[in-house]
């Protein structure tokens, strides 16, 4: 009997400490966006708290505009929380900061081994960031406008070639309807070149940068197949099928312009616009096969966090394809899972934009996974400028290939071997 009394004032207390022991917190930050994407991204860590007594995720979310110097704030001064977004072209610079553990010694692979190229971060073959979602670039048309000057309508099958592209933007031009027949986003700066023109360069046959080594650009950004490519860009402008220039976005719904190249976010609008007479096309194959950019915000855990294992969960919760089936028809964001697809209303075989998974799925390259890649993107964006603007496409590419390779050198290669 003394020894049974023992045992109960020793388990007792420890099965009462047991049970009232809070969840471990675990804090989270993230950019802020528009109000759908925060309702489901709140309802999403709210299932996850509820799914389970260990782990207590608590969101801070952070401007979009002043995220990026938040966080590398925040690393410098080692404040950084246990898990937080990233934008998936960043996510290298981050790993080789040292601000970033690899998530793939972390989580189990069968949770991310289906994950589409644009719903992960990659840097040296380690697994760093996991997104749920993605977005994808398209032609948008009316079947009218390209039934009226018996233009085929392309498909997944059967794209445009380089030369059914020219033809159609050559008809379209001499129809007189339109005063372009082409929009392809000429006033964006910044990242969109590299994000949405690089996919005609790799269509071409050319890249930013060769991507075994990630230390030379030379014969590959100023190589033929991407010369190439910046002459029929800079045709575009010549023959007036682009407004170089434009004053916004708005050419394609206003009836001023024909096709607009964009992404799914417009999706939305313009089916409101048109109905069933918005056409949704596949990018032309200029050579190599269709391409688009892939990578968007993905979720990634810090080198500061005291329980990685803690934010792991968190993400291989989310990274569960119910979680991100009912995130993407909240948010009309593409899922980055087939398995998230086929459990999504919108996105499923037959589901309103299922064709934005399948030109994912088929067609997506991330851009560069190095920690330079802020130098291709800005060196990308001036040599497409200065073509738009007349520089002999040859002499603008081959400052833009100096200007890499000298900032790689500078760096050390960024961890790549020189």
């Amino acid at each position: 009997m003394k020894c049974s009394k023992t045992v109960l004032a020793i388990t007792l207390p420890m099965l009462a400490s047991s049970v009232l022991a809070a969840p471990t917190e675990i804090k989270v930050w993230r950019h802020q966006t528009g109000d759908a994407e925060m309702q489901a991204s709140a309802a999403m860590v709210d299932r996850f708290n509820q799914s389970q007594d260990k782990w207590k995720v608590v969101v801070e979310s952070i401007p979009e505009g002043a995220y990026n110097e938040s966080v590398t704030a925040a690393a410098m001064a080692g404040q950084l929380p246990c898990a937080m977004t990233i934008d998936q072209p960043t996510v290298p610079n981050f790993a080789w900061s040292g601000f970033i553990r690899p998530l793939d010694e972390l989580m189990d692979k069968a949770d991310y081994n289906t994950v589409l190229e644009g719903g992960k971060g990659i840097f040296k073959g380690r697994l760093y960031s996991l997104g749920q979602f993605d977005v994808s670039l398209v032609l948008f048309s009316r079947y009218s406008t390209l039934k009226a000057n018996g233009i085929r309508i392309p498909t997944v099958d059967k794209p445009w070639n380089e030369k059914e592209f020219e033809q159609a933007l050559s008809t379209l031009k001499a129809s007189g309807d339109f005063a372009y027949p082409l929009d392809l986003n000429a006033a964006w700066g910044g990242e969109w070149p590299s994000y949405g023109w690089a996919p005609f360069l790799q269509s071409f046959g050319g890249d930013l940068i060769d991507r075994e080594s990630y230390v030379y650009a030379d014969g590959v950004l100023n190589g033929d197949a991407s010369v190439a490519f910046a002459e029929w860009f800079k045709n575009l402008v010549d023959n007036n099928y682009i407004d170089k220039k434009p004053a916004n976005d708005k050419g394609f719904v206003s009836g001023r312009v024909a096709m607009h190249y964009t992404g799914s976010w417009s999706a939305e609008s313009y089916a409101e616009a048109f109905g069933d007479d918005l056409a949704i096309l596949p990018p032309p194959d200029l050579g190599n096969g269709p391409v688009i950019g892939g990578g968007s915000w993905q979720w990634s855990v810090t080198k500061a966090c005291p329980h990685p294992q803690g934010a792991a969960d968190f993400i291989t919760f989310l990274m569960q394809p119910k979680e991100i089936a009912t995130f993407v028809d909240a948010t009309s964001l593409v899922p980055t899972k087939p398995e998230a697809a086929a459990l999504s209303k919108q996105y499923r075989g037959g589901g309103q934009w299922n064709m934005f998974y399948v030109f994912s799925s088929l067609y997506a390259k991330t851009r560069p996974a190095t920690p330079g890649y802020p130098i291709i993107s800005n060196s990308f964006d001036k040599a497409m400028r200065d073509i738009i603007d007349g520089k002999d496409p040859l002499d603008a590419l081959d400052m833009a290939v100096d200007n890499i390779e000298q900032n790689i050198e500078s760096n050390r290669g960024y961890g790549f071997e020189l």
